[in-house]
């Protein structure tokens, strides 16, 4: 015959950690340089992506023909390049030392991604201005998310992702003080 239970309380299980799957992750950082004409200013501008992120950049081109700004459809008028992994983790948190560590609420959008600008690359630490290329700032913009989000935007079964699965601004926020230090303005 098997002893009754005791009448004193049971230990409580240990809390199970969050689930890995709904935390949110820097998915990619876009950084780009726009200078509204190809030739010299646009090699500059690619020089000077190539210098901070280490990468080579490729061409952005105009989408049309504006003749107050003399572009045409299809000219080469700035550089971008994308950041992937541990390398956009990397440079996101130089980019926000360049931005000491502070970020405008209003920067952030209601799906959690964000972007700012940087004035200079002279901003980034060991950078040294070089008059050949003059001054370039740089807008940056980071796409934040979850694992699984690829299948927005997957050619292969292609399936909707439901609110409960999309990241929000306070999340974003959380993200931004736990990992880099940033403090939110608000």
């Amino acid at each position: 015959m098997s002893a009754p239970p005791s009448a004193a309380p049971s230990a409580a299980p240990a809390p199970r950690p969050g689930n890995p799957l709904r935390t949110v992750r820097v998915i990619k950082v876009v950084v780009n340089i726009g200078v509204g004409e190809s030739g010299d200013p646009r090699t500059k501008a690619a020089k000077v992506l190539e210098m901070v992120t280490h990468q080579k950049p490729v061409s952005t081109r105009s989408h049309s023909t504006n003749r107050d700004f003399g572009i045409r459809k299809g000219q080469e008028i700035g550089a971008k390049v994308t950041l992937r992994g541990e390398v956009a983790v990397d440079f996101l948190s130089r980019a926000l030392e360049a931005r000491n560590k502070q970020l405008d609420v209003d920067s952030i959008d209601r799906n959690g991604n964000f972007s700012f600008g940087i004035a200079d690359y002279t901003d980034f630490s060991g950078m040294k201005y070089d008059p050949a290329i003059g001054i370039h700032g740089m807008d940056v913009a980071v796409e934040v998310g979850r694992t699984g989000f690829r299948v927005r935007q997957r050619r292969v079964q292609y399936r909707p992702i439901p609110r409960s699965l999309r990241s929000t601004r306070e999340e974003t926020r959380e993200l931004l003080v736990r990992s880099f230090g940033v403090t939110v303005l608000e």
